[in-house]
């Protein structure tokens, strides 16, 4: 098992601190699996208040995922910390009425279902702008509200294929898959964004607004780069496995028999001192089939071929060495080990401590630093269904505002 170095306790800042900066926003989150759950902790690490909405029997799909966080699902775990969960039966009356109950006091409602299942709630855009006009509706889905893929079930490889990212990831012969879910984390990150405007923006107008934000446009966007080579030139990029298809050298190079090393060069200054100080081969920077980035891509094999050829009889610390001292952009090729073990992460203070219910699990902090922002806002890992009585009895206990 991998030594984490030992975490900040659980715990907000001191009592004189200023309040996050969303601190007194409501989130209903009607969500599972990735996207949603991911926005509204970010939300819920700004300081809002995000009451999650459970199904009853089984809670979100991602807590059954895997058992491997002392019988906690990773994927819940890391997007499920500082909410309140609250069990809801939306197939009865009485689970309805607890919902839009909720709704009367939120300010965002961020859901993640499946096509229609919200609409069929009576929850449509429509009928949500009319009865909460400062209400911000955020629908995340995989294709968006409309088009001709707007009933499809998305899930994350779905939608890395359609976006094209699975045809420009993985070796020359055989795609493959970002290994984390990132049609999933941008989508997250596009809705924090968005609604974050949205909260703005009815600062100045006194109104909500519903915010669509679909997977596939999201990594669409990220997309672009790569994609503008199909528009204007007619071809895509090649799979380059671990190395840049658009940039050449730029990658994971093998260094003798065993070792690797991985460095960018971006610029022509770059590359002249690559040349000079780390192959020591200076005129290599003016051959022509190699000056400039355009060339040295269109030569890729060779030039590749020729790095490697340089770097077989040397070890890592000298090719390391050679590329710190001339410039380039270096970096450990890191395994998970590597990452949980980062120096540079114990040293300024990442790791943290959250509760849960099978005790303590450590997590890292938000990746946004904000002046006066705790260093962990809020609450834990909820259990399923924890919060039910604590949010229902404060529904209860104002007049008119209950659930039926």
């Amino acid at each position: 098992m991998a030594k984490i170095p030992d975490p900040a306790p659980a715990g907000g800042a001191a009592c004189d601190a200023p309040a996050p900066p969303l601190a007194g926003l409501r989130v209903v989150a009607l969500e599972h699996a990735v996207a949603a759950p991911l926005c509204s902790r970010h939300l819920a690490d700004l300081g809002a208040d995000v009451i999650k909405i459970e199904n009853p029997a089984g809670g979100d799909l991602a807590r059954g995922y895997d058992s491997v966080v002392k019988g906690q699902s990773a994927y819940f775990v890391w997007a499920n910390r500082g909410k309140r969960s609250v069990a809801l039966d939306l197939k009865s009356a009485d689970g309805r009425a607890a919902l839009h109950a909720l709704l009367n006091d939120a300010d965002v409602f961020v859901h993640n279902l499946s096509p229609g299942a919200v609409d069929r709630l009576g929850l449509d855009a429509g009928t949500l702008a009319e009865r909460w006009p400062r209400l911000i509706n955020c629908a995340i889905t995989g294709y968006g509200t409309g088009g001709p893929l707007r009933e499809r079930k998305a899930f994350d490889l779905l939608v890395q294929g359609e976006a094209g990212l699975l045809s420009v990831t993985g070796q020359p012969d055989a795609p493959a898959k970002a290994g984390i879910s990132v049609a999933d984390m941008c989508a997250a990150v596009y809705a924090l964004s968005s609604i974050l405007a949205a909260v703005l923006d009815r600062t100045r107008t006194g109104r909500g607004q519903s915010v669509d934000v679909a997977m596939l446009d999201c990594l669409a966007e990220w997309m672009m780069a790569p994609a503008y080579h199909q528009i204007y030139g007619g071809t895509q990029p090649r799979r380059a496995g671990a190395r840049h298809n658009m940039m050449v050298p730029y990658g994971v190079y093998r260094v003798g028999d065993k070792g690797h090393v991985n460095f960018a060069v971006q610029t022509d200054a770059q590359w002249r001192a690559f040349c000079s100080h780390v192959l020591d081969d200076p005129e290599l920077a003016d051959v022509p089939e190699f000056r400039g980035n355009e060339a040295r891509v269109r030569n890729r094999a060779a030039l590749e071929r020729l790095i490697e050829d340089r770097f077989a009889p040397r070890e890592v610390d000298e090719v390391t060495g050679r590329l710190l001292e001339a410039g380039i952009p270096t970096g450990d090729v890191n395994d998970l080990r590597g990452l949980v073990e980062h120096p540079q992460l114990a040293a300024r203070g990442r790791w943290l401590e959250a509760d849960s219910p099978a005790g303590p699990v450590r997590v890292l902090r938000a990746p946004f630093d904000l002046a006066g922002l705790p260093p962990h806002a809020g609450r834990g890992i909820p259990a399923l269904g924890e919060h039910t009585d604590e949010v229902l009895s404060a529904l209860r206990a104002q007049p008119g505002e209950g659930p039926a």
